[in-house]
């Protein structure tokens, strides 16, 4: 992470102008599908306030423990500081009346991994068995609709389909990976649907 810190490309890198890091202040994110926390911490590096929602207790627990770790630590504490894990099902926690709706909301399924790509980090290999299979990816997407006053973001590998829904308002590609992007006029029309 430190050297995606200083070498990531910053502002410039997929990830920052998917979720739409420009000026200041940075948005506020919520990371529904945290894991294990890297695309949070590479946006709370880049002034982003992310709120990280794993439903994985193990998960969690490690996340938790990690942003201690990183507070404590005077290169990382001021990045931690703007990250806070939450415990619990995204879909119900995003659906939930008491939220202050979040103006981007990133999403990171997991996915089968092809047997032809380099084998996974221990750390996400392990997540992956306490996780499985995400069956509920649609559902996730449809709720986030409804709450990001600025953007939804889904990273999928750059050959995958879109996840079902309305199709993206646009995406951005790197060489492994894509961002579907909705946002805008799409947005808007989702919410219109859904008051009627």
């Amino acid at each position: 992470m430190a050297h995606r810190r200083r070498f990531g490309g910053g502002r410039g890198q997929p990830l920052a102008r998917a979720v739409g890091v420009r000026g200041t202040p940075a948005p506020r994110v919520v990371d529904a599908t945290a894991g294990v926390g890297t695309d949070a911490f590479v946006l709370a590096s880049l002034g982003c306030t992310v709120t990280l929602i794993e439903r994985v207790p193990e998960a969690a627990t490690a996340l938790r423990t990690a942003l201690a770790e990183a507070r404590a630590h005077p290169d990382t504490g001021a990045i931690a500081e703007r990250m806070t894990v939450v415990e619990g099902d995204a879909i119900a926690l995003l659906a939930a009346p008491e939220l202050d709706a979040p103006e981007v909301v990133y999403i990171d399924p997991m996915y089968p991994r092809s047997k032809h790509t380099a084998a996974n980090a221990r750390a996400m290999q392990r997540l992956q068995l306490l996780a499985g299979a995400d069956t509920d990816s649609d559902q996730l997407l449809d709720v986030a609709l409804n709450v990001a006053t600025r953007r939804v973001v889904v990273k999928r590998p750059r050959t995958a389909p879109c996840l079902t829904g309305p199709a993206p308002s646009g995406d951005l590609r790197s060489a492994h990976t894509r961002y579907d992007l909705y946002g805008g006029a799409l947005l808007r029309a989702v919410r219109t649907a859904g008051a009627n």
